[in-house]
C-alpha cells in the first residue's frame, strides 16, 4: 500500500508539488507574522511549525531547480522564499533575542542582495520593485541590529538609487512613504555616527570584566540576573527608523552579549551587492560565511529577552509586562526602560534631543568657582502625599499621542502590582522623579531605579547644523565616554583617536574600581547587592554614578538638581559626586582634554591631581 502511494506521489508534477508546499508556507507565515513578540513560550512551536515547511520548500527548490524553472519559475519568487526565511529569523530574534537568529537572517537577506533575485523586471512590474524596496528596509533593520555599518550604507545607497529609479519607471506611482524610509535612516546614521560606535555597545568579555571575574558582592542574600526586559521609547519627532528609536537602539544592545571577535572583524566578508553578478545562474543556497560562528560563544550566558515596544497603547503595554513578568525566572529581574515626554513640561526643559544648547553652550562656559558642593540628593516624598504622587495627572509618561489622553498614559501606580517580582526601573523623562512614589508603596519587592534629570542636556553632534542624538541620560548609560566628550562641545573629528583610547582605559579601569568598591560596601542597600553580580545591571548602575559625578561637577548643571539624575535606593555615601573617589575619575578625564576649567571640583580633588603630575 505504502508502495503504491509513494507511486502516485512520484507521478504528481513537480511544480505542483511546489506550488503546493509554497501555499502550505504561506499560510503558516501569515499567522505567525501577526502573532506578538510577547507571550514567546506559547509560539515557539508555531516557529518551528512554519520554519519546518520553508526548510522543506527551500530544499525542494534546490534540488528541483531546473525543472521548476523549465515550469515557470521565475528567479524573484526564489528571492521571495530567502526573503521571508529572514524575517522569519529575525522575528525570532526579537522574541528570543538569540543572537544565531539574527546571524541567519543576515545571511539570508545577503543571499538575495548578493544574488539580486529581483532583479530581472523589476522597472516593468511596480509590485516587484516594491519587493525590493520592502526588502532592503527590513536588511537594513537587521544591518544595524547588528552593526554592520558598511552594509548599512551600501544598502542606504542601494535604496536611494532604486526610489529615484521607480520614480521615473513608474510616474503615476506615489512613493511619498518611502522617501519617508529614506529620510529616516539618513536622520538615524547622521544621530548615530561612526564616533558613537568606536567601542561596541553590547557588553564585549574582550573589553569588559568577564562575568566568571565578577566581584563577589558582600550583602547580597541572593543573587538576581538579568532575564528579561521590557524597551519602550517614544518622543515627538524623535529620531528613529522604522519603530526603532535611537533611544531604544542603544539600550537593546547595551543588554547583550558582543559576539566574540566580530566588532573588531567588520571588514572579514567578502563585498556583496548590487553589480557584483554572484548567483545569476541560481545557485542552491546562502553561502554560510563565518558570521554565525563568531556570532556565538558557549562559554556566555544567553542574552535576556527584550520585548520592544514603540507607541503602545497602555493596555498594550501593561499585557505585555503582565506576560514577562509571569514568565520570568525566580531568579529574575525584569528591566523596564522607558523613555518619554512627562505630563510636566517643564517650560525649561528642551525638547528630546534638541532644544535649547546649554550643552552646545556648556563646551565654551569655564568654572568661576572651585566652591564646595552643596547638593541634596535625596528627594523624600511626604507619606501623606505618596498616594497622590502615584496618580497624580503631573506624573504620567506619554507613550503616545498626548491626543489620547489617558489611553497614552502611564502612571507610576500602573507598575505597582508588577511590583510582586524583582524589577529595574530605568526613566528617561522630565516627570522621571514621580515614580520615586513606588518606593515603599511596592507589593512584595522593593523596586531599582535609576531616573533622569527633571531637565535633560541635549546631546548634540556638533557640525555645522546641530544634529540631535537622542537623550543624554540614556547616552551616559550606553556610551558614557562619547556623551562625557559630547557634552563638552567635542566631536569624533576633534578627538585624537590615542587619546580617546587613553581615555577610554581611564573609565573602564575606575568603573571597574567603583564595582570593587561597591561589592565591598558593607552598608550597599539589599536591592542593588542583589542586583550587582549581574554583568549589564552592574554596569548600568557603574554609568549612572558616573552620569551623576560629572552632571554634579560640570560648571552649567553646577548645584542645580534639576539637572541631576537620582537612585532609589540610595548608593552608599561613597559614590556620592561629592567623593574624592568619584571627583578624581572626572578630573582625569577632563584634563585628558584640556576641559578641567569647565567643572567645579573640591580643592582636595584639586589638590591631589597636582601632587600626582608633580610625582
Amino acid at each position: 500500500m505504502s508502495q503504491q502511494n509513494s507511486n502516485s506521489n512520484n507521478n504528481i508534477p513537480v511544480s505542483e508539488v511546489y506550488w503546493s508546499l509554497v501555499a502550505k508556507a504561506d499560510k503558516k507565515f501569515s499567522k505567525i507574522r501577526d502573532l506578538p513578540y510577547y507571550q514567546r513560550n506559547r509560539y515557539d512551536t508555531y516557529f518551528y511549525k512554519v520554519f519546518k515547511v520553508y526548510t522543506q520548500l527551500w530544499k525542494f527548490q534546490q534540488e528541483n531547480r531546473q525543472k521548476l524553472v523549465e515550469a515557470g519559475l521565475k528567479r524573484w519568487e526564489i528571492g521571495d522564499i530567502a526573503s521571508r526565511i529572514g524575517q522569519l529569523y529575525f522575528g525570532q530574534y526579537m522574541r528570543t533575542s538569540e543572537a544565531s537568529y539574527l546571524s541567519e537572517s543576515y545571511i539570508f537577506y545577503e543571499a538575495v542582495l548578493t544574488r539580486e533575485y529581483f532583479k530581472d523586471g523589476m522597472f516593468q512590474d511596480v509590485n516587484l520593485s516594491s519587493k525590493q524596496l520592502r526588502f532592503l528596509a527590513r536588511f537594513l533593520t537587521v544591518c544595524l541590529v547588528l552593526n554592520r555599518r558598511d552594509m548599512v550604507y551600501q544598502l542606504v545607497n542601494q535604496l536611494k538609487m532604486l526610489l529615484d529609479e521607480c520614480k521615473r519607471a513608474f510616474q503615476e506611482t506615489d512613493f511619498k512613504e518611502w522617501k519617508l524610509v529614506v529620510q529616516e535612516i539618513v536622520k538615524f546614521l547622521k544621530a548615530d555616527p561612526a564616533f558613537m560606535n568606536i567601542r561596541p555597545l553590547r557588553y564585549s568579555v574582550v573589553l569588559d570584566l568577564h562575568p566568571d571575574c565578577l566581584p563577589q558582592v558582600v550583602e547580597a542574600k541572593r543573587k538576581l540576573r538579568l532575564r528579561d526586559a521590557l524597551l519602550c521609547s517614544y518622543h515627538p519627532n524623535e529620531v528613529k527608523y522604522s519603530e526603532l528609536t535611537l533611544d531604544t537602539f542603544r539600550i537593546l544592545q547595551c543588554l547583550e552579549w558582543e559576539p566574540s571577535g566580530s566588532f573588531y572583524q567588520t571588514g572579514g566578508f567578502p563585498p556583496s551587492g548590487v553589480g557584483t553578478g554572484i548567483g545569476q545562474n541560481g545557485a542552491p543556497g546562502p553561502s554560510r560565511v563565518n558570521y554565525s560562528q563568531d556570532i556565538s560563544d558557549p562559554t556566555l550566558p544567553p542574552n535576556p529577552r527584550k520585548s520592544i515596544l514603540y507607541r503602545p497603547s497602555v493596555t498594550n503595554f501593561l499585557a505585555v509586562l503582565a506576560t514577562n513578568c509571569e514568565e520570568l525566572p525566580h531568579d529574575g529581574v525584569l528591566l523596564i526602560y522607558l523613555s518619554a515626554t512627562g505630563s510636566s513640561q517643564n517650560s525649561s526643559s528642551p525638547s528630546h534631543g534638541s532644544g535649547r544648547s546649554c550643552m552646545s553652550r556648556g563646551g565654551d562656559l569655564e568654572a568661576t568657582s572651585t566652591s564646595s558642593l552643596n547638593f541634596e540628593f535625596e528627594i523624600a516624598n511626604p507619606i501623606s502625599a505618596k498616594w497622590n504622587c502615584l496618580n497624580d495627572q503631573s506624573s504620567c509618561l506619554y507613550i503616545g499621542s498626548r491626543s489620547s489622553g489617558g489611553l497614552s498614559g502611564i502612571y507610576p501606580c500602573d507598575l505597582l502590582p508588577f511590583t510582586r517580582r524583582p524589577l529595574f526601573l530605568v526613566i528617561d523623562s522630565d516627570s522621571s522623579k514621580a515614580f520615586t512614589a513606588l518606593s515603599g508603596s511596592e507589593k512584595g519587592e522593593s523596586v531599582a531605579m535609576l531616573l533622569s534629570p527633571a531637565i535633560s542636556l541635549p546631546i548634540s553632534t556638533v557640525d555645522s547644523v546641530r544634529q540631535p542624538s537622542g537623550s543624554s541620560f540614556t547616552s551616559f548609560l550606553t556610551i558614557p565616554l562619547q556623551a562625557f566628550l559630547l557634552m563638552l562641545g567635542f566631536t569624533g573629528s576633534d578627538i585624537d583617536m590615542d587619546m580617546y583610547g587613553k581615555a577610554d582605559k581611564l573609565l573602564s579601569s575606575s568603573l571597574n574600581e567603583w564595582g570593587l568598591l561597591l561589592a565591598a560596601s558593607g552598608n550597599l542597600n539589599p536591592v542593588w547587592a542583589q542586583t550587582l553580580g549581574d554583568p549589564f545591571l552592574r554596569r548600568l548602575i557603574l554609568r549612572f554614578v558616573f552620569c551623576r559625578t560629572v552632571l554634579a561637577l560640570y560648571a552649567p548643571t553646577f548645584n542645580k538638581t534639576e539637572f541631576l539624575p537620582e537612585c532609589i535606593p540610595s548608593l552608599p555615601d561613597a559614590f556620592l559626586p561629592t567623593s574624592d573617589t568619584c571627583q578624581r575619575t572626572v578630573s582625569q578625564l577632563a584634563d585628558t582634554f584640556g576641559a578641567t576649567s569647565k567643572f567645579n571640583f573640591s580643592k582636595d580633588t584639586m589638590l591631589s591631581d597636582n601632587r600626582s603630575e608633580e610625582n
